[in-house]
């Protein structure tokens, strides 16, 4: 199981980003996916989750209606569309895979997002 973050980067306030995060080694299509980002000196927290088909999705108060979570199962993988971005969600941001494969917990290397002018 490999998940792999790319598209973080120095944006100023305001500006967008969009992350995406490529799986592999498992059945991609059948399980929830999830965002989580980690601030420095704080601890993770969870940004969005989508569900295995993609119509099901939710998000943290800090992010709705500025964030938006999706995937592509033919591709296997997952996106984070931030806009509006602050200089609050600056961060690490994490993609994981909702619940456990064989006892496992899995999570990305992350990408650093950071907004600033």
């Amino acid at each position: 199981v490999q998940l792999v973050e790319s598209g973080g980067g120095l944006v100023q306030p305001g500006g967008s980003l969009r992350l995406s995060c490529a799986a592999s080694g498992f059945t991609f299509s059948t399980y929830f996916m999830s965002w989580y980002r980690q601030a420095s000196g704080k601890e993770r927290e969870l940004v969005a989750t989508i569900s295995n088909g993609g119509g099901t999705t939710s998000y943290a108060n800090s992010v709705k209606g500025r964030f938006t979570i999706s995937r592509n199962n033919a591709e296997n993988t997952v996106f984070l569309q931030m806009n509006s971005l602050k200089a609050e969600d600056t961060a690490v941001y994490y993609c994981t895979i909702v619940g456990f494969i064989r006892g496992r917990k899995y999570w990305g290397q992350g990408t650093q997002v950071t907004v600033s002018s």
